[in-house]
């Protein structure tokens, strides 16, 4: 979206883009030192605490959907779907060192070893899997191969045999060549993620909205009032579905659009005061 966006005003607006996790970008964002952090998983309320210290208000917008994606390794002829009970299995801190064989998980599985790899621990993936896995977030087994950097995780699965790996869908879309997705029973049978599925809500319980959060002093500057209005135009929606993310329906757009417009500040996807429902049903209650 940067990138674009400085092609369409001609080069004279430039964005700089940082790389770091979810964690790390908040920290960055509630100290005052960005005024835009792109975000994997909802503001926790630690961070909302610390913006709120810091005297940052901002303004939280959905901007595309994601699988989280389980992975194994092409060469893996015995997985091609886990429930959510395995995954606890093997990613439960609990199982550190204990699980480390998959017929550990399943008897008619082979005793084979696991490679576990996964993001780092300030990676909002990170925050978002161990919360639906594990049922607390950054609760999880620490002997696995971590890295911010996806293409590391592509890596590894790849050239190991016994791999099991998570990250987002639009990694796994440009990878498909070199990983085997695995699909997921979240107790309503197999489902692999697709844009269909992701979009539909029936890969469940990976499916995550994405954000951006804007510093409300944004509403006072012109070129960044473009760029985000650029970032939610309808006719950069293609730009999502070229990086693997899945756009959200056009109403969509239009309440995060009006949210965004009218200045509506704090959080009601994250934090402790977060409301429940589709995407679209808490931009509604939220208006």
């Amino acid at each position: 979206m940067a990138e674009e966006f400085g092609y369409a005003t001609d080069g004279n607006v430039r964005i700089t883009v940082g790389v770091s996790g979810t964690g790390g970008g908040f920290k960055k964002f509630c100290a005052g030192e960005i005024v835009i952090s792109d975000a994997s998983r909802p503001i926790k309320q630690s961070e909302a605490d610390l913006c709120a210290e810091n005297g940052v208000e901002y303004i939280e917008l959905p901007v595309a959907i994601d699988g989280l994606s389980v992975m194994v390794n092409p060469g893996n002829d015995f997985i091609e779907c886990m429930t959510v009970d395995e995954l606890n299995t093997i990613w439960a801190p609990e199982a550190e060192e204990v699980v480390t064989r998959w017929n550990q998980v399943r008897p008619e599985w082979p005793d084979e070893k696991i490679g576990l790899y996964a993001p780092g621990v300030d990676s909002g993936t990170f925050d978002y899997f161990t919360e639906t896995v594990n049922g607390e977030s950054q609760a999880s087994r620490a002997d696995f191969l971590p890295s911010e950097d996806d293409n590391v995780l592509v890596t590894g699965i790849s050239n190991d045999r016994g791999a099991l790996g998570y990250f987002g869908y639009a990694y796994y879309a440009e990878n498909a060549d070199r990983l085997k997705l695995v699909a997921i029973d979240g107790g309503s049978g197999c489902v692999l993620p697709t844009d269909e599925t992701i979009n539909n809500g029936s890969y469940a319980p990976l499916s995550r909205p994405l954000f951006i959060y804007v510093t409300s002093d944004a509403l006072n500057q012109p070129h960044i009032m473009a760029f985000v209005e650029y970032f939610l135009d309808e006719a950069n929606r293609d730009l999502i579905s070229e990086t693997g993310y899945i756009p959200f329906p056009s109403t969509v757009y239009g309440l995060v659009l009006a949210k965004f417009r009218n200045g509506t500040t704090g959080a009601v996807f994250g934090g402790d005061a977060r409301l429940h429902g589709t995407v679209e049903e808490v931009l509604q209650a939220s208006q």
